[in-house]
């Protein structure tokens, strides 16, 4: 027996007074208004009404059990109304700046659809990092190392151009010594890169190859990254999911295979569960997580 349904039908004909008006005030049939207390009372193990062909009136003990069922039925309609207002408070995440305004249009409304009310906050791994430790934030997006990572992005070199080749290798934007005028081609680092486990190799593999320490360079943010790639000869660190959205020429990276980690940090391991979980999907399509994967 579904016990606040039954102490809803209760009530409203107890304070009608009537069946008829009972049920209709509670939206529900008379035939199931009837059912309902029928339930109720044999629950309850006495009779709340004295029934006959003209009226409907409270026995004694009816009487003595309406305030008790008033009160189930308010706690109940608080339950819900506290529930509706838990459904509509919104969800803070912090998410990294580099993610296209299209997939998070599309993580909000999958969000929707668990109950979730998701308010967005884009920002670089350092500033998510704070929003999440001064609670401006219920849960982040955090940058990790691969291993700790439950989403992981490949990254390689983009260019304004087609490169002509399947792999870019970084020893090949070292300048010809007969020709040290030339302009010294660059890779750019946007921001979300520029975290030891990315930046560190990278930086070691530019020396290793013999470039000089201004062709490895982080960027001010991932726009300028790409005026500069798209201007010139510049190549930009990214993901391909990136590149497509920036327009331009994205392949892998010969030397080294560089990945961004993501991981999801909350104050409660239930809204990290639902973001790994519910949500997970959503959420790589917005890191830019390769479809295989």
């Amino acid at each position: 027996m579904d016990l606040v349904a039954a102490c809803r039908a209760f009530v409203s004909v107890g304070t009608h007074g009537s069946f008829t008006v009972g049920a209709s005030v509670a939206r529900i049939p008379q035939s199931v208004a009837s059912r309902r207390v029928a339930a109720l009372e044999r629950h309850l193990g006495g009779q709340l009404f004295d029934r006959t062909s003209r009226s409907v009136t409270l026995t004694t003990f009816g009487r003595d059990m309406l305030a008790s069922a008033r009160r189930i039925v308010e706690l109940a309609e608080a339950m819900e109304h506290d529930a509706e207002r838990a459904r509509l408070r919104p969800f803070r995440l912090a998410v990294p700046a580099v993610c296209a305004p299209r997939s998070l249009a599309r993580l909000v409304v999958e969000a929707r659809r668990h109950d979730l009310n998701l308010e967005l906050r884009r920002g670089e791994p350092a500033e998510r990092a704070r929003l999440r430790q001064r609670h401006e934030v219920r849960a982040a997006l955090l940058c990790v190392p691969p291993d700790e990572a439950a989403w992981r992005v490949p990254l390689g070199l983009a260019g304004g151009t087609d490169p002509g080749v399947e792999v870019v290798r970084l020893e090949t934007l070292r300048t010809p010594r007969a020709n040290r005028r030339a302009r010294r081609r660059r890779v750019w680092i946007s921001p979300e890169d520029d975290v030891p486990h990315v930046r560190d190799p990278l930086t070691r593999l530019r020396d290793a190859v013999g470039l000089q320490p201004t062709q490895v360079a982080v960027a001010a943010s991932v726009v300028d990254a790409a005026a500069e790639a798209l201007a010139g000869t510049d190549l930009v660190l990214c993901s391909p999911a990136e590149a497509r959205e920036l327009g331009l020429h994205w392949r892998q990276l010969g030397e080294l295979r560089p990945v961004r980690g993501y991981q999801v940090t909350a104050g409660v391991r239930e809204d990290a569960e639902r973001l790994r979980g519910a949500l997970g999907a959503a959420v790589a399509r917005c890191l830019g997580v390769p479809e295989a994967a």
